[in-house]
């Protein structure tokens, strides 16, 4: 989602969520927002930051998955001239920056075990040390995190430091996915279609036919809310009637004839049957090749449903939870 997007949708699970984080806003204190991918976590954050004593502060924004392991610490600490190769001038961190005001960790819980340690130092005691540097400077910065993973069972695995969420999780707000927000896709759907509708410069808007309607409503929604307005965006675009309902519902824009009848079935014959398991001769890395053979049926099996992860799950004979931690486990998602 954009920084145009606002907060739409009726749901109670929804509005509960929304609430908690404006009473989190009042108080000086770390908070983790926990969701799926493209259910709104920034747009909580922001938020937080914007209803708090500290709106007129900087809200400075970092996503912890969009750097490599190597630059991290410089990127929230900063660091002095020559501390490591290619440092030739002094830069101040994300922390100095936040200074005053908000610092939002996206993807927290991909943080390394080494940032995780400087990071709760920070939180404890409002210091934070330039890499290279001998002294470390006060900042007054409040954190909020957010993730998708389940980091009690980060901590459990030795991914994620308990002493470190100890100290962020004062308020935890869990947003749900769209698929448990009873009655906010329609709404979401027309705000989103409205919008696409006056961009293309439409004298009215139609909405949607019942079908198309039934489609949505009826769809999983694994991106949530994200994906819900590229639907329904590309769902407006292509139709060439608007003063007709919209009565064409495209989920995934990568099916194709041409796909189908070339790629797939090159792709389908590199992979094995998901329900016979071939034993090459020449295996010298068992473990590799059972990550291997898993991914192929993994990849396979959401092909097959279009993505779907609830139907893959069922037709593998997973919970949901149980694909999702698959999924994550071998970098699919």
């Amino acid at each position: 989602m954009d920084k145009e997007t606002q907060f739409i949708g009726q749901s109670s699970a929804f509005l509960d969520a929304v609430e908690l984080a404006g009473r989190a806003a009042d108080l000086n204190r770390p908070a983790l927002v926990i969701g799926e991918r493209g259910t709104g976590k920034e747009l909580i954050a922001e938020r937080i930051h914007h209803l708090s004593p500290r709106w007129a502060g900087p809200l400075i924004i970092m996503n912890c998955a969009a750097l490599p392991e190597t630059l991290i610490e410089a990127e929230l600490f900063g660091h002095e001239a020559g501390a490591f190769t290619g440092a030739v001038r002094a830069r101040a961190g994300r922390f100095e920056e936040a200074d005053g005001g908000t610092l939002f960790l996206d993807e927290l819980g991909t943080l390394s075990l080494a940032a995780q340690e400087r990071l709760l130092r920070a939180v404890e005691y409002g210091e934070v040390t330039r890499i290279g540097a001998s002294r470390p400077m006060k900042v007054d910065v409040r954190i909020v995190g957010a993730t998708n993973e389940n980091l009690p069972v980060a901590v459990d695995a030795g991914r994620f430091r308990a002493d470190l969420l100890d100290r962020l999780s004062f308020e935890v707000i869990t947003l749900p996915p769209l698929r448990y927000r009873d009655g906010d896709v329609p709404v979401l759907t027309d705000y989103f279609g409205r919008r696409m509708a006056a961009e293309l410069g439409w004298p009215i808007w139609p909405g949607f036919s019942r079908p198309a309607m039934d489609e949505l409503e009826a769809h999983d929604w694994p991106g949530n809310v994200r994906e819900l307005r590229n639907v329904v965006e590309r769902a407006v675009y292509r139709w060439n009637d608007p003063e007709r309902p919209v009565g064409k519902i495209l989920f995934d824009p990568f099916r194709s004839p041409w796909i189908s009848a070339g790629t797939s079935k090159a792709v389908e014959a590199r992979q094995p049957d998901m329900a016979v398991v071939s034993a090459p001769e020449d295996v010298t890395d068992f473990r590799a090749a059972i990550d291997a053979h898993e991914v192929a049926v993994l990849n396979r099996a959401l092909e097959r449903h279009r993505f779907n992860q609830r139907a893959t799950a069922k037709a593998l004979g997973l919970t949901y939870d149980q694909l999702r931690h698959c999924l994550r486990k071998h970098s699919l998602i």
